[in-house]
């Protein structure tokens, strides 16, 4: 075993692990969204609790991003021993509130202390996804996300802090990783997901494969694959549970990526329309423990119990 598989992987949540409880995107219709149950700070007390490193936030649940608002909860996590991460999109289908300006995203980043801020590109692709990767039309809109990123080089550079774009559920690995290729900066690079390639027909192990030698960032879900009568889907399930081989999956972040640090992500949906969100809530935060204590007791991740 080499010395880079031997290495001690740090754990971290994403926030819309719980989005349930009003955190990150959680549907952009004022009547659908679910309140906020939980403030961040007391997240904060949670992610202690459960022995993790940090967590990856959204503007979503910074709920304003004045100074004095972003000095307590920059902090909060320090106090509390927590690295922070931010999330970040240009034009989110899911919740406009997340969507920030790449300056704005980095200045937020930087007044939180963050090590890495994460980028959604929210490509509009046809409804046609088979063969459609680095098709002409999607080649124009990565184009123009390389002049944003290039013209913000200046910036990214005077604080220091690592970007890291992110396969959503509208881009192909390779998509990516052209524009991160064509960006060529030590401070850029990918963030990977590890259920997202399902959504644009792209194979989940490629994609590691494919993203991971410049990858500053890895969303780690695990989703079960269900194939039925409806047709295909993913489900969301707690680590583990799913339909993803998590241990191998951790062994080539290992031995690919120059990361030190997973951050883990549960996708937990109504289970029907009519589904009272108390319910929801409650499921939605079991499958959070449940993944906790795999990716720290199975997997040995996090460091903050060592």
């Amino acid at each position: 075993m080499s010395e880079n598989s031997k290495r001690q992987l740090k754990l971290g949540m994403h926030t819309y692990t719980l989005h349930f409880f009003g955190f990150c995107e959680s549907g952009d219709s004022r009547d659908d969204r679910p309140g906020r149950v939980m403030s961040l700070e007391e997240l904060m007390d949670k992610a202690v609790e459960w022995e993790l490193d940090g967590l990856h936030i959204t503007k979503v649940d910074l709920v304003t991003i004045d100074d004095e608002n972003l000095s307590k909860v920059k902090k909060d996590a320090e106090d509390r021993g927590l690295f922070l991460e931010f999330n970040s999109s240009f034009d989110s289908e899911n919740d406009s509130r997340i969507n920030c300006t790449i300056e704005e995203a980095l200045e937020i980043g930087h007044k939180l202390a963050c090590q890495l801020v994460k980028f959604s590109l929210d490509v509009k692709r046809d409804r046609i996804l088979y063969g459609s990767c680095m098709n002409p039309e999607i080649m124009k809109q990565l184009v123009e996300k390389y002049e944003i990123f290039h013209g913000a080089i200046p910036m990214i550079e005077e604080y220091g802090m690592k970007i890291a774009i992110e396969n959503h559920t509208d881009t192909f690995a390779d998509e990516v990783m052209w524009l991160v290729d064509k960006l060529n900066h030590p401070l850029i690079g990918a963030c990977v997901d590890t259920c997202n390639p399902m959504r644009v027909i792209d194979n989940p192990y490629y994609t590691m494969e494919r993203m991971l030698p410049k990858a500053y960032c890895c969303h780690f879900s695990d989703d079960i694959i269900v194939v039925d009568s409806l047709g295909v889907r993913d489900i969301g399930a707690a680590h583990g549970q799913g339909s993803l081989d998590c241990p191998k999956m951790v062994q080539q972040i290992l031995e690919k990526s120059p990361m030190d640090t997973i951050i883990f992500e549960n996708e937990i949906a109504l289970e029907r329309f009519d589904e009272p969100i108390e319910e929801a809530r409650v499921r939605e935060m079991k499958a959070c423990e449940d993944s906790v204590r795999y990716l720290r007791d199975v997997l040995k991740l996090g460091v903050r119990n060592r």
